[in-house]
């Protein structure tokens, strides 16, 4: 497994998954742990502090699944806001996780259910909240 990209959340964000993790079983999420793990070792910067090529909540990002080399546009959103729609990605789903706080050209490997891997890779973050100054969403 090759050594995690360094990473960069939002103090808004941190705090809004910290509540989201607490409320959640193992049994509802079990890769919980594999999250707060990320939180935990990102740099955490106020929303107007936000370098503009982050993936932070509700970004629109092109990403790339190295396995399949499949190119994905998602927006990564709370768990509230994920609808089922093909352009939305919630932030507890595997690849969500995976892409919290990484910036244009990070990869990671990252844990799915079952003890498989998931690379990815980012190519672009088309749309970030921060930097469009909305920093309330």
């Amino acid at each position: 497994m090759m050594q995690k990209p360094q990473i960069t959340i939002s103090s808004l964000d941190a705090v809004r998954l910290e509540k989201i993790l607490d409320s959640l079983s193992y049994s509802q999420f079990p890769n919980k742990d594999d999250l707060q793990e990320e939180i935990d070792r990102a740099d955490i910067v106020e929303p107007k502090e936000m370098p503009s090529n982050i993936v932070t909540m509700n970004s629109t990002v092109i990403f790339k699944v190295i396995s399949s080399g499949k190119e994905f546009s998602k927006t990564l959103v709370y768990p509230k806001d994920a609808d089922g729609s093909e352009d939305r990605i919630s932030v507890l789903a595997p690849i969500g996780s995976a892409l919290l706080g990484m910036k244009e050209g990070d990869q990671i490997d990252w844990p799915r259910p079952g003890g498989d891997v998931l690379s990815v890779s980012i190519i672009s973050v088309e749309y970030q909240p921060e930097r469009a100054g909305e920093f309330q969403l």
